[in-house]
């Protein structure tokens, strides 16, 4: 390997895919190319989990479904990503923009190296791969030598159990152990199926402690086979309670990868929360809606696909092929509220969940939000909160 020129090696494949490469000298990287510029690196959230994948030639898939592949020969790991089967839209580019914690003023610049990277599938990287890989060691492999096509298939046989051999079962989990399980259980996927948030919060503050039987052998494992199952298990409900199909899978598989990458038993217990509360907001959120007006459902839904543009009215009513006027009129008759209001309403209630959950600066979650300064998004916040955001997060602390 020493004589390959790895440096020119991945400059080619990264011109010929569009998609940054890296090399890194045991966990430092030595080496970048992409054809455009990040103002940061999206491998960041994601770069100690794939420098620790064992396998010779491997991938990792993101919660946001982007995915890496990584070649790895002693000390010297080659990492291509990321790239994706469709197309993100601009308003996820932006989210992935905060979630890095992209500054304000580089977002846009972010946002169009993103849209750069020309989609392909999973398989197409694993070529890439094979390909490198026979150029630094001469092996020849194909897909079908590449045991890691498999992964998402164990990914799914682990909520059972590991490599198909179950533990034994709990002989101390008695009849009524299972019984009280099994109930509590059906009331917390009846308060997700009604979209009774007011409930949950009650029920959280008072569920009682269940046992759920042993399905693995440690107890990391056991936390995350048990979140898989009842992630399962919540997505079911919240379909039953309106949720689209391909929205309620999708958010299912988005926890479950999140799960896998943690580390330890409270985080799984944090995240195993937040899904609940997330399903039984978004079936809330369906429940309001089908008691509004089509005009406001349609507004609501473009806000929420817009989050991070200064939204205007003419906007909107392009996108909904009404006039301006007729659609300020006609929404406030509907809703009672001005339609730039309703606009900062759902905004704000975003800004709240990000003040509360994450520890994103309030200039970073301004920005985000469209706003075109901090102290404008400040003043908007304690006109309708009632309260300034930095109040809020300490008041809301976890």
């Amino acid at each position: 390997m020493s004589s390959i020129d790895l440096e020119y090696l991945c400059t080619t494949i990264g011109n010929l895919c569009g998609t940054p490469v890296r090399i890194y000298q045991g966990h430092s990287m030595s080496f970048f190319h992409s054809i455009v510029a990040f103002p940061k690196d999206p491998i960041m959230p994601y770069e100690q989990t794939l420098l620790e994948l064992q396998k010779k030639i491997g991938y990792y898939i993101t919660e946001d479904f982007d995915y890496y592949g990584i070649i790895r020969q002693a000390e010297t790991r080659l990492i291509i990503g990321p790239a994706r089967l469709t197309p993100q839209s601009e308003q996820d580019m932006r989210k992935s923009a905060f979630a890095l914690g992209v500054a304000p003023e580089e977002v846009s610049e972010y946002v169009e190296a993103l849209k750069s990277i020309v989609p392909m599938p999973l398989e197409s990287i694993l070529q890439v791969l094979c390909t490198m890989n026979h150029v630094m060691t001469g092996e020849k492999l194909t897909l079908n030598d590449l045991e890691i096509l498999e992964d998402n298939q164990l990914q799914l046989s682990r909520a059972f159990a590991e490599d198909h051999d179950l533990p034994p079962a709990d002989d101390n989990l008695s009849t009524a152990d299972a019984y009280n399980s099994y109930q509590v259980e059906q009331q917390m996927l009846d308060i997700i199926r009604r979209g009774d948030t007011a409930e949950l919060e009650k029920w959280m503050k008072s569920a009682p402690a269940v046992r759920p039987g042993s399905i693995a052998r440690d107890m990391l494992r056991q936390m995350k086979n048990t979140f898989i199952i009842s992630t399962t298990l919540v997505c079911r409900s919240a379909i039953r309670g309106g949720m689209n199909v391909d929205d309620a899978f999708s958010l299912s598989d988005s926890y479950i990868q999140k799960c896998e990458q943690l580390h330890n038993v409270e985080q799984i217990f944090n995240l195993q929360y937040h899904m609940v509360k997330q399903y039984t907001e978004q079936v809330a959120a369906l429940r309001y809606q089908r008691n509004q007006s089509e005009l406001i459902t349609n507004v609501a839904s473009y806000v929420r696909h817009h989050l991070s543009d200064a939204i205007k009215t003419e906007e909107i009513a392009d996108a909904l092929y009404i006039s301006r006027s007729h659609l300020s009129t006609k929404f406030k008759d509907e809703s009672g509220m001005n339609l730039s209001d309703y606009i900062h309403y759902i905004k704000i209630s975003e800004a709240k969940y990000l003040l509360k959950y994450t520890d994103k600066t309030i200039l970073l979650i301004s920005s985000y939000l469209g706003y075109s300064s901090q102290s404008h998004f400040c003043r908007v916040f304690k006109r309708i909160a009632d309260i300034s955001p930095l109040e809020y997060r300490e008041r809301h602390k976890k």
